[in-house]
């Protein structure tokens, strides 16, 4: 395989984070946490995008705090046409899905506010 390119993987996806690799494998995941009654935290990001690479190794640290939530990390360039359909206006961009649905949003690597989100989401499911 490619070296450098695999080398851009390693620090999007450790702990728990999932890499989503098709529309199909979105599609199976969501169902999967739906089953499960698991909140998903997608993590919209580009391999070339500073931030998000920043936030990259915090993503992971709390996906292995909070395994009762899914983490997904789409990178948009590999799935640009399911990304747009997501109206991503800069990268890193977070959404927080209930049951396929929508219930969170946020723009930019910003950890505090990521945290407190997740707070805010596993404290909307006890």
């Amino acid at each position: 395989g490619n070296r450098a390119d695999s080398d851009q993987h390693v620090e999007f996806v450790g702990g728990n984070v999932q890499p989503v690799t098709s529309k199909e494998d979105w599609d199976q995941k969501l169902s999967e946490a739906k089953r499960d009654g698991k909140i998903v935290i997608a993590n919209f990001s580009a391999a070339w995008c500073g931030p998000c690479r920043m936030l990259a190794p915090f993503y992971c640290e709390l996906s292995e705090k909070h395994p009762s939530l899914m983490f997904l990390l789409v990178d948009v360039d590999e799935l640009t046409e399911f990304s747009s359909s997501w109206d991503i206006q800069a990268t890193p961009t977070f959404f927080f899905l209930k049951d396929g649905q929508q219930i969170d949003k946020l723009v930019g690597a910003n950890k505090p506010e990521l945290q407190k989100k997740i707070t805010a989401v596993l404290d909307s499911v006890k």
